[in-house]
């Protein structure tokens, strides 16, 4: 049994990147449905279920500093590619849709928490907003948002099950209708010309940039988000405080900010700051798993259900959406997933339909990572007060 916190630390971090490296070296088709972060988080769990670690001082030490101060850092870098200069060229078509696809999961969020409200436990309203986060974002907005609102780490289990079901069986829903994609647009009596100009455009933008990583980008990246977040934390830690907005949810919102503000400068153009926000996900992920157990799952049933149903409202105010501004397939589908699946998957469902047009799925869940948060603590609100 491990009772050294830095001994946990790094058995976490080694056991992650051992997941990493067999989801990079996999050829089978399993890590396409179920990606290694949620494969470290479910693994970690049954290992934190086996008693592999014990919670003592000096563990839960390590736990609270390095989850605590990575993760806004963690958020201040994944921001820094979400230029919303880049992202303003798709076009207010594609900008529509993608908001109308968030606001359509919020919807079904508050509709299925209203609905089975009485099924569920006692704060059951902090994993939705956890899972809200995510799936208008990702799964670093699902961490942000658990950290603002203290959901419990067993809790984030049930959200990261939904995550890993419910958003699989959509994936394969979304790539099985590309076929219809042409009787769809007959159908919506949509234009898909600017797609493809719009496709070409974003791919010819990105060959210009510079893909060769360096060590003072890497130092630079990693120091200046250190320090934002220590910033971040100090400022959060002055400002007024009520039931909701705590220090930590002022702490997040304000490296949002400034990490939307740092993507339109010359810092954003550094290589690596998709990397280092990668290895400080996983591992807030990892410590997140290690204090949750498998027994703690009772209503995992109910909530793999309800979110069948969030899915089912998403899809069918999107049809109605795409049918009054005349939307095309590939639009409502990519819009769906860069909120749902994230970088992970809107860029493959885009290459489903032309790999002109993966810019587009790429820039779309730069979006979500913008959105995310706010929409999360957002739809939490309003659940809170169901």
């Amino acid at each position: 049994m491990i009772q050294s916190g830095f001994m946990y630390l790094s058995f976490l971090i080694f056991f992650a990147g051992l997941i990493v490296l067999a989801e990079k070296k996999a050829k089978g088709k399993f890590f396409k449905y179920v990606p290694a972060v949620v494969l470290i988080y479910f693994t970690a769990m049954l290992l934190s279920t086996l008693g592999l670690w014990e919670k003592t001082d000096d563990v839960n030490m390590y736990y609270s500093t390095v989850k605590g101060n990575l993760l806004p850092a963690m958020i201040f870098l994944m921001l820094l590619r979400c230029d919303l200069r880049k992202i303003l060229k798709l076009g207010p078509k594609m900008l529509l849709t993608f908001f109308a696809a968030a606001l359509s999961i919020a919807v079904g969020f508050i509709v299925t928490y209203a609905i089975f409200q009485g099924f569920y436990e006692a704060e059951t309203w902090k994993a939705f907003a956890a899972l809200a986060g995510s799936w208008m974002g990702g799964t670093g907005n699902m961490v942000a948002v658990q950290q603002a609102l203290g959901v419990s780490d067993a809790k984030l289990g049930y959200t990261l099950l939904i995550d890993s079901i419910d958003y699989s069986i959509w994936v394969m829903i979304l790539l099985a209708l590309v076929p219809f994609a042409n009787k769809f647009a007959k159908w919506t009596k949509a234009d898909t010309s600017v797609i493809d100009e719009v496709g070409a455009q974003l791919a010819a933008a990105q060959d210009n940039q510079r893909k060769v990583i360096d060590f003072s980008d890497l130092i630079v990246l990693l120091g200046t988000s250190l320090f934002v977040a220590a910033a971040a934390m100090l400022i959060g830690g002055k400002l007024p405080t009520n039931d909701f907005f705590s220090g930590t949810t002022w702490t997040v919102l304000i490296v949002t900010v400034l990490g939307v503000i740092a993507a339109m400068t010359p810092l954003a153009k550094l290589p690596g700051s998709s990397q280092i926000s990668n290895v400080m996900l996983y591992t807030i992920v990892a410590l997140i798993a290690s204090r949750a157990n498998f027994a703690e799952l009772g209503q995992a049933p109910l909530y793999i259900i309800s979110g069948f149903v969030i899915l089912a409202i998403h899809a069918m105010i999107l049809v109605v959406i795409a049918k009054i501004f005349k939307l095309d397939l590939f639009t409502c589908g990519v819009a769906s997933l860069a909120n749902i699946g994230g970088v992970a998957s809107a860029p493959i469902l885009a290459a489903a339909y032309s790999e002109a047009l993966i810019p587009i799925g790429v820039l779309m869940a730069m979006m979500g990572y913008i959105v995310g948060t706010g929409g999360g603590l957002m739809v939490g609100k309003i659940l809170s007060l169901l």
